[in-house]
């Protein structure tokens, strides 16, 4: 019989005894099953709190793209940003998810371990705006940059490119200021197109893709960078290049941001 946990034990530590017990084989006890009960609930209920709150630090970081994309369409005539869209884990998504990987069933250790709770994804025309658009949100003072990962500049081996960033954002509640952290992937038109269609495949073969369909993927992967050169030479009829000897705040090596561009208002 299983040793009885001690008072100090938190009861969300022993649910994931339990939980991992159960998987291993273990038939709960009825006793033990109403304390997996009682305590998913309890855990439930606390992801219902810290799910709002990531709610707030999509909010947060959405309104200054917005703003940022308002700014270009109302006061320039190029706007990088072409589409934005947002994304938050269910409490059913995120409790599998919680439960899928090896750790502490609390909110605390949740957070360390589980880093896409919430996203933004910004698509753009092209290339250069991409990392362009991750240069001026970065610049904010209010934005913290945790970690930056350029699948542009190196593609997943499966052909997937995106630039992908999670910053941390303070959301004002009404008795503290909570550090959130939201995931932002931006990515051009192609990308985007070509993720999309990926992830349908590899949902609906489970991650089991026919030899015929990855390698038709992969040459879309090839297909869609070529685009996306093409594209870039174009850019520069629309929007000037970066200064030469001009520095990426994120991305050392590439030309840094250019000046916003000139001209008459739209409209």
């Amino acid at each position: 019989m299983d040793a009885a946990p001690s008072p100090q034990e938190p009861p969300e530590h022993r649910v994931r005894e339990l939980v991992t017990a159960r998987t291993g084989g273990h038939v709960p006890t009825p006793a033990e099953q109403e304390e997996i009960a009682a305590g998913l609930r309890q855990v439930y209920e606390e992801f219902i709190a810290l799910r709002m709150h990531y709610q707030f630090g999509i909010d947060e970081v959405l309104t200054k793209v917005e703003v940022l994309r308002k700014e270009f369409e109302q006061m320039h005539d190029y706007s990088p940003i072409e589409h934005v869209r947002t994304r938050l884990k269910s409490v059913e998504s995120l409790m599998e998810k919680a439960l899928r990987t090896e750790g502490e069933m609390t909110v605390r250790a949740i957070r360390e371990r589980i880093h896409d709770i919430a996203g933004i994804r910004i698509t753009t025309s092209f290339v250069a705006d991409a990392y362009w658009i991750a240069d001026i949100l970065a610049a904010q003072g209010d934005l913290e940059v945790l970690t930056v990962k350029d699948y542009i500049a190196s593609p997943k081996p499966n052909g997937y490119r995106s630039l992908h960033l999670i910053v941390q954002v303070p959301v004002y509640l009404s008795t503290h200021v909570e550090q959130v952290p939201v995931e932002l992937q931006i990515r051009t038109i192609a990308m985007d197109f070509w993720a999309s269609t990926e992830h349908k495949l590899s949902y609906k073969y489970e991650k089991k893709l026919p030899p015929a369909l990855r390698a038709e993927l992969d040459d879309a992967a090839r297909v869609a960078d070529e685009l996306d050169q093409r594209m870039e030479r174009l850019r520069g009829e629309i929007r000037p290049q970066a200064a030469p000897g001009g520095g990426s705040g994120l991305f050392p090596g590439r030309p840094g941001p250019a000046a916003p561009p000139t001209g008459s208002a739209a409209g």
